[in-house]
């Protein structure tokens, strides 16, 4: 829905809109690879676990109460009450405003490991996807997991909406360190050499754009770079489309940049892969959907990176949502890293 989040009254709004709740799915994607043989699992009620566990083999108890609608206070309250009961784990589905409502009830207490499942993911507490947490789940219980600290981190939503990315620390949780398969806070690079580079890479890009072709301009800061570069008003933290270097889409939920599609067929998506993460979709940029990429393809994809930022990678990652547009998004794909200049990345 490009509301940069759903904490809140932003939760609200975009069922109005029409959005549908995805953590459901993510949660029967966490508990159909979790084989857990010998497991016994507690869960919330009805809608916060139990609808979902319920589906499986897997042996479990329901613990404490939610109301009609659930809120924050829920969460709190139903950790704390697992916590009490000495639970080894406690996976949670959500992004950062869950890591927070958990972190609250149980600190570094209880360990805790989040399902990645929010518009805001920037905390080092989940794992890279719903199949990989399950991984996680069982290489600590067998043991080949320590546990360590990691940053609970959010972003004030208001100022995000307006185009400013305010980021606070609210705490820690100890969660399973499978390096594999957890990810990394993110991270923001600075200083004059990267920007400059930037700016390398927005002209390079700029002169290789193709006229009546539509470009599907994702968020962050590179990408504001290119705007600056076109002459056209970006939205920082949003999706915005440039055609004929002129702006013919600002702040697009996926409904529009659909819309977009229709009337422009040719068309690519410029994306920047998120700090220290290495996402290029399925964190901050949902509006760019999996139906999007179907209908754009893999090979109309553009990826702009500095030099900082890929060297710090390790691979590009994606997590749309939809296992087999994120199968067709894997494999290897160029990415511009300085005026003339590209590397190959594995996508995975």
């Amino acid at each position: 829905m490009g509301l940069k989040g759903t904490d809140g009254d932003a939760y609200r709004k975009a069922l109005e809109l029409g959005a549908k709740p995805i953590s459901p799915g993510r949660a029967r994607r966490f508990l159909r690879a979790l084989r857990a043989a010998g497991l016994e699992l507690l869960t919330a009620p009805g809608v916060m676990g139990e609808d979902y566990v319920s589906e499986t083999s897997i042996p479990f108890r329901v613990v404490g109460s939610i109301g009609a609608e659930t809120t924050a206070e829920d969460t709190v309250r139903v950790c704390r009450e697992m916590a009490g009961k000495g639970v080894e784990l406690i996976v949670f589905v959500g992004g950062d405003g869950t890591a927070r409502d958990v972190c609250r009830a149980v600190g570094t207490s209880t360990p805790a490991l989040g399902v990645p499942s929010g518009v805001k993911v920037y905390s080092s507490v989940f794992a890279y996807s719903p199949e990989e947490a399950a991984e996680a789940v069982l290489e600590y219980l067998a043991g080949r997991a320590p546990l360590a600290e990691r940053e609970v981190l959010d972003v004030d939503e208001e100022a995000y909406r307006r185009g400013v990315l305010r980021v606070k620390l609210y705490g820690f949780l100890r969660v399973p360190v499978a390096e594999a398969f957890i990810q990394p806070s993110k991270t923001w690079a600075g200083g004059l050499d990267v920007e400059e580079n930037k700016r390398a890479v927005a002209r390079y890009f700029v002169e290789e754009m193709e006229g009546d072709v539509l470009y599907i301009l994702g968020p962050g800061t590179t990408l504001m770079a290119v705007a600056e570069e076109l002459g056209v008003e970006k939205t920082p933290l949003g999706v915005d489309a440039v055609l004929n270097g002129r702006l013919v889409g600002r702040d697009l939920n996926e409904e529009g940049i659909l819309r977009l599609l229709d009337r422009y067929p040719r068309a690519r998506v410029v994306v920047s892969p998120l700090g220290g993460q290495g996402f290029i979709f399925g964190r901050g940029n949902q509006q760019i959907s999996p139906e999007v990429l179907r209908r754009v393809g893999k090979e109309n994809i553009v990826v702009l990176a500095t030099r900082d930022k890929v060297r710090e990678l390790k691979a590009l990652r994606v997590d749309t949502g939809d296992p087999e547009v994120d199968e067709m998004l894997r494999g290897y794909i160029r990415v511009v890293v300085d005026y003339m200049e590209e590397a190959v990345i594995r996508v995975v």
